[in-house]
């Protein structure tokens, strides 16, 4: 714990305290029925069996405050296995000390507020000075001290103690516990508990009622403050929120240039300073984890119609380490809305846009990471082709890109609105079964999981120029094929347009957010695609914020999605943040990966991790920097496994086209479906 639990005076503290602690659990009791369906254990290593590399038990801590004299650690054998935790106060002039869970999002428990939740401890004890302590997490302040439930009688012999908290508050996800010692004497600990104990939905096992199939929202207690146009996940897990002057000429004008780092273990940002207008950049991870920034704004448009939007030439790459941008050398031509892919040699192509005279950019712009510039036209390839604005432009395991015909503003490209491109041979090969390209302005497309399959998901869309009702078509591709063609997948439940896709963990496809028209009539609706049937479940919970221009949904390394984001067409921008528990975060304990053999992943190569129980599969997700519903390397690479017990070996493609190097976020299922905590890890 980083700060102590408040205390009473020496004096009186025992006497108000057990005061308080029967008072509090009266209220419970009479407001509690006295026994409900429990859930499944929610604490990851409840028997204390597993123990890290310092030897003592994985989620468990020593913790405390004062200056007693004592001793902390394992005993055994426990109440069951070989273990227990022991704690002994020789002397007790202040303070405490703990045995008590982590306080990490891979080890706490998930709650869900409004609902109540048995926690259950064996113990002895030669002392009555022992308390049960709770401590929440809340999403605006942090881990904070919550309660102490219930003092536990001296005894000899392992006792159970069972006792049922408060309604969770509003505004809290998680939860830790354990027993706290303030007296002279010893106490012993073993096989926690915590159970939901909130009556489950019928006809289900699970107590967090329609999150258990929905998932569900929390819109943060606090905004944003800049407009997220713009967000890429980090390689430490913060955000980078990027501006520029947010879709407004008047902050243009003054040259406010924004940026921010969110940073969700804390519900905090940093501000950065902003060196030029990046509003309507591309960027794109570098295998060293730096963020590339190409091109933005130069521009609005002129009252006298002379010209439209310009694209700058600027491009910075922006250090995670030191939260500050660096000029690189200019692109070859202006880009506004340019498109950015990273290849398997490290490399970036940026394609489309507009350029400084605002008119279509026909360059094909190469970024050389050895070299870390970009490389003049006459040494990058050229087609002199326009590929649009934000064109989605995917790796394919050959490396080649595939144009999915998900694009920005108007109708789609001529022909048949999806092509291959070979950059290498300058090529470009028609892609066809695409259904109504000029009505793809602001859908999306991902790579599905795995990128081993090969296989790309486009949905939704609308036409910004013609505005029709946004439609409901997805089209499904096979790149494996010697000729893809798309064929038509199953309909979102409801379409729209500036629509948001996350791969998540379990490998499925979550949809949110999007609007009916052009930067009008939100649509607040959500689905889950699953790849492996080609269906859409539809009924998810729901983003209460509306989400549509300008808006973004993405991973993040705990397993939940956030969405910022929203810029109607009266100018206005929505700065609330939303974050989206999926159901598998009420399906109990999250497995736990103990230890990684290294972090550095060759091509190749089988790296070794241990966990905490069986798990059904592991895998890596590359962190998203995603604006306008366009993140073309998103990708999830499935890791074929090796398992000795709870060593498990974890074996990387050879291919750098599946992976692009770069940071990863290592993910491992359970069985019981729900993901750990991400672990990074760096490929190339």
């Amino acid at each position: 714990m980083t700060a102590p639990r408040p205390l009473l005076s020496d004096t009186n503290r025992k006497q108000i305290a057990r005061t308080l602690i029967v008072v509090l659990l009266a209220v419970i009791a009479a407001t509690v029925p006295a026994a409900a369906q429990a859930s499944a254990n929610l604490i990851a290593n409840p028997g204390l069996e597993k123990l890290d590399a310092n030897g003592f038990p994985v989620c468990w801590e020593k913790s405390g405050w004062g200056d007693q004299s004592f001793t902390f650690g394992l005993t055994g054998p426990g109440h069951t296995g070989a273990n227990a935790m022991q704690i002994t106060l020789a002397t007790a002039p202040n303070g405490d000390r703990k045995a008590m869970m982590l306080e990490n999002p891979s080890c706490a428990p998930n709650v869900t507020p409004h609902h109540q939740y048995d926690l259950s401890v064996w113990y002895k004890t030669t002392t009555a000075n022992t308390v049960i302590t709770m401590f929440r997490h809340d999403v605006a302040q942090g881990w904070v001290y919550w309660t102490d439930l219930a003092t536990l009688p001296v005894t000899s012999a392992w006792t159970q103690k069972t006792v049922r908290t408060p309604e969770v508050p509003v505004g809290t996800d998680q939860i830790v516990w354990g027993v706290t010692i303030y007296g002279v004497g010893t106490l012993q600990t073993d096989d926690y508990a915590v159970n939901d104990v909130t009556a489950p939905a019928a006809g289900t096992s699970c107590s967090a009622g329609a999150a258990c199939t929905k998932g569900t929202w929390a819109v943060m207690p606090f905004d944003s403050p800049v407009r997220g146009i713009h967000s890429v996940v980090l390689r430490n897990g913060d955000v980078l929120l990027v501006a520029g002057s947010g879709n407004n000429p008047d902050d243009f004008a003054a040259k406010t240039f924004k940026t921010a780092v969110y940073h969700p273990s804390s519900g905090t940002f940093t501000n950065v300073a902003t060196p030029a207008d990046l509003f309507c950049s591309g960027h794109v991870q570098l295998p060293d984890g730096r963020v590339l920034v190409m091109g933005g704004n130069k521009d609005y448009p002129a009252a006298d119609g002379s010209h439209g939007y310009e694209g700058l030439r600027n491009s910075y790459v922006f250090d995670p380490a030191t939260n500050a941008y660096t000029r690189v050398n200019d692109m070859t031509a202006g880009s506004w809305y340019p498109s950015a892919t990273v290849m398997g040699n490290g490399d970036v192509i940026s394609l489309g846009g507009l350029g400084e005279d605002s008119s279509g950019t026909v360059a094909t712009q190469y970024f050389s990471n050895a070299e870390q510039r970009w490389l003049g036209l006459d040494e990058a390839h050229q087609t002199w082709n326009f590929w649009g604005l934000y064109p989605s432009m995917i790796l394919m395991q050959d490396g080649r890109l595939f144009y999915s015909g998900s694009h920005v503003f108007g109708n789609g490209l001529p022909g048949t609105g999806a092509s291959i491109y070979n950059y290498d041979t300058s090529s470009i090969t028609p892609v066809s079964g695409l259904q109504r390209k000029d009505e793809r302005d602001q859908s999306m497309s991902v790579l599905l999981p795995p990128a081993q399959d090969q296989k790309v998901l486009t949905m939704g869309g609308g036409n910004i120029d013609s505005n029709p009702d946004a439609n409901a078509l997805t089209d499904v591709i096979d790149l494996k094929q010697a000729n893809p063609v798309y064929t038509a997948g199953p309909p979102l439940p409801t379409g729209k347009m500036y629509v948001s896709a996350v791969l998540l963990p379990d490998g499925k496809v979550f949809e949110t957010g999007g609007g009916l028209h052009n930067r009008a009539d939100p649509v607040y609706e959500a689905s889950m695609y699953d790849p492996a049937t080609n269906t859409f479940t539809p009924g998810m919970a729901t983003d209460p914020v509306p989400r549509t221009y300008h808006s973004s949904a993405f991973l993040l390394p705990d397993g939940r999605v956030m969405a910022v984001g929203d810029n109607p067409g009266n100018g206005s921008f929505d700065m609330r943040l939303s974050v989206y528990s999926p159901p598998y975060l009420f399906q109990g304990a999250r497995p736990q990966i103990l230890s990684v053999s290294s972090n550095q992943w060759a091509y190749g190569s089988t790296r070794t991790i241990t966990v905490d129980g069986p798990i059904l599969k592991a895998e890596l997700i590359r962190p998203e920097a995603v604006t306008h519903s366009s993140d073309p390397n998103q990708r999830f690479v499935d890791l074929p496994m090796s398992v000795n017990g709870a060593t498990i070996g974890l074996n990387l493609t050879s291919n750098p086209n599946i992976a692009p190097p770069g940071w990863y976020m290592l993910f491992v299922v359970g069985t019981n479906g729900v993901p750990s905590v991400a672990q990074w890890v760096h490929v190339g």
